[in-house]
């Protein structure tokens, strides 16, 4: 019982911290988007990134990256980015790997988390709404399509939408795949892999481990079509499918593409 409520305090006192420091950062970077009229995104982008590496070194979690081949994760070519998604703690793992010029959609619900909103709308996020509001979903689309084909950034967003604690890949949306077909860009898909011991769900109480990121070989979408959405979005995600049970099964997810593994550590 005493071992029990010592990990639990250690539980809340690690969360506690990560909050706080959450809503420190939030608070500066206020005074400075003022200073810098707002239009220092990379800055914003690189203060977040610093914040989630903090954060995950508070609960001891470590990255560790896994690429198919030289470099094709941290291209600097636009691209669109993809990912399961099964934790809350994708989130800091996602901003943490520092992703070249690269944005992010999210659900509009973090916005209820103030500090979380803050940091997250300074770094130019796209916040989307539920699936039952398409006509306003299409607009936020339309919006970020036209934003990332003027400025040339890469933008991140996760086809199951919202987090999948089944043990499974869920259901792919069709966004990411209509904004790759649109923007001609390659797709960069990679798998985010947490032990169960680590993982926290749709909790906060993220415990120390070390959370695996498979880089996957960029999917060239320039033959693409906006009529094959539907097509291409389930050959993907057969491919999410297929790694997913490779892990499982112990295998590795990159022989599966017989391609040179590159390893190195995030956080």
């Amino acid at each position: 019982m005493k071992h029990d409520s010592t990990a639990y305090a250690e539980v809340v006192a690690r969360a506690v911290l990560s909050g706080l420091l959450v809503s420190v950062v939030s608070l500066l970077l206020i005074p400075i988007g003022i200073v810098t009229l707002f239009r220092a995104r990379h800055l914003y982008s690189r203060i977040a990134s610093w914040t989630c590496r903090c954060v995950l070194r508070i609960h001891g979690v470590r990255v560790r990256v896994v690429e198919a081949g030289p470099g094709e994760l941290f291209s600097t070519r636009q691209v669109v980015y993809i990912s399961n998604h099964t934790s809350t703690l994708d989130l800091f793992v996602l901003v943490a790997l520092r992703l070249p010029n690269c944005r992010f959609f999210l659900s509009g619900f973090l916005r209820k988390f103030v500090p979380l909103g803050i940091i997250s709308w300074m770094m130019g996020t796209f916040f989307t709404v539920p699936q039952d509001r398409p006509a306003e979903r299409v607009r936020i689309f339309q919006r970020a399509d036209r934003t990332l084909r003027r400025t040339g950034e890469s933008v991140y967003l996760s086809p199951e939408g919202g987090r999948i604690t089944t043990g499974e890949i869920g259901p792919f949306n069709r966004g990411a795949f209509h904004l790759a077909t649109s923007l001609r860009v390659p797709i960069v898909p990679f798998y985010i892999q947490i032990p169960r011991d680590c993982d926290p769900g749709l909790g906060y109480d993220a415990r120390p481990g070390v959370v695996t990121v498979h880089g996957m070989p960029a999917i060239d979408t320039s033959g693409w079509t906006l009529d094959q959405v539907d097509r291409n979005r389930d050959r993907v995600r057969d491919v999410f499918v297929k790694v997913h049970q490779a892990l499982r099964a112990g295998r590795s997810a990159l022989q599966e593409h017989d391609r040179q593994e590159l390893q190195h550590e995030v956080a």
